[in-house]
């Protein structure tokens, strides 16, 4: 039997923003605030060493879930069981404190993670020298370009090696150089038997490439889990779909005003040139791969 490396159940996290009103409707009691269901009650267990991937239009709560099987965001309801695993979450923009040096979030990060000091300590220099930042290294995170950022993220998540891996649609980062090197390590750390990886990305074709399963959510909730081909053909189909819907909808969108312009061409004998300059005028008013080599797992 397989030993769970991951289990969440009945998961449920709802994000609570504020509206945009009025001045006067600013102080109302009660009239500021609605909430958004990001994750209604997503249910799944994924086993050690397995690639899972997880798929799902933009605002389906994709990386809500990441960051919450991470440890970032806290369930509202249901459970999540990681069974004693370190994690670490791959994602541009994620981690860091941006008022510490670079050597300094190396330590911070590798705690959340659940490395002691001397462990993180001992592959300081490996990390460093992986990401190829020199003496920015000990400089505030603030002064790093986007670039730089991403390579000490990579380099962290890379070295230290946890039992889980999260990756939020970032399977290389840097330059061109950095690239390869990244992606070489990347295929290094996904084909370790003993790693569990959950990837989140748009790209079919990797997805196919990597992963043993898929998870497709829409709109926060689970619509399919299953063998990759099966499940990423099903949501083809489903967004192929859609799109038809919405090419239909601007072509019945486009007839419309042509029938607006057709009607306006044959009561303009009955109104005058400015109720006609008028209604024209109102008319015109309302009118996501890396690459991934053949290498796998």
């Amino acid at each position: 039997m397989s030993e769970v490396a991951i289990r969440v159940s009945d998961l449920k996290i709802t994000y609570h923003t504020m509206k945009r009103n009025s001045f006067k409707q600013m102080f109302k009691r009660g009239s500021n605030r609605e909430t958004f269901e990001a994750l209604k009650g997503v249910s799944f267990e994924i086993n050690r060493g397995e690639i899972v991937g997880i798929i799902g239009k933009n605002g389906s709560g994709k990386s809500t879930l990441l960051r919450a099987l991470a440890g970032i965001f806290t369930a509202d309801e249901g459970t999540i069981e990681t069974f004693g695993n370190t994690i670490s979450l791959l994602a541009i923009g994620v981690g860091f404190n941006k008022e510490l040096s670079g050597r300094e979030n190396i330590i911070l990060s590798g705690l959340l993670l659940g490395f002691t000091e001397e462990e993180i300590r001992k592959k300081m220099p490996r990390i460093i020298k992986f990401s190829g930042l020199g003496d920015f290294i000990d400089k505030p995170v603030r002064t790093y370009s986007s670039g730089m950022f991403s390579k000490l993220s990579f380099s962290i998540t890379a070295v230290l090696e946890t039992d889980i891996m999260l990756i939020d649609e970032v399977l290389s980062v840097g330059d061109a150089q950095f690239k390869r090197k990244s992606r070489r390590k990347m295929r290094r750390l996904i084909r370790d038997e003993n790693r569990t990886v959950v990837i989140v990305s748009h790209s079919i074709g990797v997805l196919r490439k990597l992963c043993q399963r898929m998870i497709w959510i829409n709109d926060g909730e689970i619509m399919m889990i299953g063998d990759t081909n099966e499940v990423l053909d099903r949501y083809e189909e489903f967004m192929n779909e859609n799109l038809k819907k919405s090419t239909e909808g601007q072509a019945d969108d486009e007839d419309n005003d042509n029938d607006s312009k057709d009607d306006m061409a044959l009561i303009g004998t009955e109104n005058s040139e400015e109720e006609v300059a008028e209604a024209e005028t109102a008319e015109e008013e309302g009118s996501l791969d890396n690459e991934v080599d053949d290498n796998d797992r």
